[in-house]
């Protein structure tokens, strides 16, 4: 049985890995594009809309319904790139801990 003040000096690092990976999580930006880059969107590391960009040529009040579903793809697109780059950030911290692949840390 390890001693346990090297247990607690494990808990204790690994703990602070896992508060440094969910700042580098939170610091996060990832854009969006849709439209061939027409509607681009910025997300945040928690999914805090940051900013969004839409072509003037799509300010058509006939065209509305196209630049809505412009806008929900770009927000789909941002939101798909956020969460593969929160995956990869997470691989090399879950390296460390035995998690299983595929299991979603809680933050």
């Amino acid at each position: 049985m390890k001693d346990l003040s090297q247990i607690m000096r494990q808990a204790q690092a690994m703990q602070a890995k896992i508060n440094e990976a969910q700042k580098k999580l939170e610091a996060m930006e990832v854009e969006g594009s849709a439209g061939g880059g027409m509607v681009k969107l910025r997300l945040s590391g928690k999914s805090a809309l940051l900013g969004v960009s839409i072509d003037a040529s799509l300010m058509v009040a006939d065209e509305r319904e196209i630049l809505e579903d412009l806008i929900k793809a770009a927000h789909d697109d941002a939101r798909r790139k956020l969460d593969e780059a929160q995956n990869e950030e997470m691989k090399g911290l879950s390296g460390g801990l035995g998690i299983l692949p595929g299991f979603k840390m809680p933050f």
